[in-house]
């Protein structure tokens, strides 16, 4: 008898990452896979390597994550759920080390401005690394006492290093919002506010996004995200990205999605999916 294979859900980074964490958050009973980058994540997915791609999209600090966009609508895959991740840095070090004896550390390029009030009242330097769950591996491995690691508490444990402080993030609100992202689009209602993720080009036309926005005030429905960006290369070609409450059969979004589609060369649905508690709170 053969045995059963757990559910997989790739995201990217290594183990202890806030990808890592993500996916313990949203998905305990799968097993995290973790890819060097997000299109070997989307990669895993597709190739049946993993079941769902968990997929960092927004930061309230930092804004969109550079590229995402361009890869969600080429990636064949479509967002089934969405998930947050308070971003809480700690500092870590090898067993036995003391904050006082940690005189530079290591993380990831992002996460370093975000822990700057910190450092510097300790008189720590930094210096950037790929990735902080990397570099919190590499820690592990070495015999350096003056060094330490930005990254999170989950990395700890996995890695066997001791946490010396925890929430040293500047900002306490750092969130960073995920998509969960499966093979096959999901369209039944699984919560009491669905969102849609679409993404769209607009016609070549004087006001073709004005008229194409049009349609989703008239009918009350809730636009939360509207971004825009080259394809193609081209400064004439911009595709836009929206996340809207509701859920395409609702009459209102329907009618706001049908206007949407006269003013545009294409239009794709990447998603329908329940709101998550923790959006009401970022």
């Amino acid at each position: 008898m053969s045995e059963e294979i757990a559910p997989r859900i790739a995201f990217q980074g290594a183990l202890g990452a806030y990808g890592h964490e993500a996916c313990l958050k949203a998905r305990p009973g799968m097993t995290p896979v973790p890819c060097t980058t997000f299109e070997g994540v989307i990669r895993a997915v597709r190739a049946g390597e993993a079941d769902l791609a968990m997929l960092p999209v927004e930061n309230t600090t930092y804004g969109r994550v550079a590229d995402i966009h361009r890869l969600l609508p080429e990636s064949g895959l479509h967002i089934v759920a969405e998930a947050f991740v308070r971003v809480r840095i700690a500092l870590l070090a090898r067993p036995g080390v003391a904050l006082g004896d940690i005189k530079h550390v290591r993380a990831h390029l992002v996460l370093l401005p975000q822990a700057r009030r910190f450092l510097e009242e300790h008189g720590i330097t930094s210096e950037p690394a790929a990735d902080s769950a990397g570099a919190a591996a590499e820690l592990a491995a070495s015999t350096l006492t003056h060094e330490g690691v930005l990254a999170s508490a989950v990395a700890a444990d996995i890695h066997g290093l001791e946490v010396l402080a925890r929430d040293i993030e500047d900002q306490e609100h750092n969130t960073t919002r995920f998509l969960l992202m499966a093979p096959d689009i999901d369209l039944t209602r699984r919560g009491d506010t669905m969102l849609t993720t679409f993404v769209f080009e607009v016609r070549n036309i004087p006001a073709a996004l004005y008229k194409a926005m049009g349609g989703f005030a008239t009918n009350g429905v809730n636009m939360t995200k509207l971004e825009s960006y080259m394809v193609g290369g081209s400064f004439t070609a911009t595709q836009f990205y929206a996340d809207i409450e509701g859920h395409p059969e609702d009459p209102p979004v329907r009618r706001a999605l049908e206007e949407l589609a006269y003013f545009t060369n294409s239009l794709e649905i990447l998603g329908v999916y329940p709101a998550h508690p923790d959006r009401s709170e970022d």
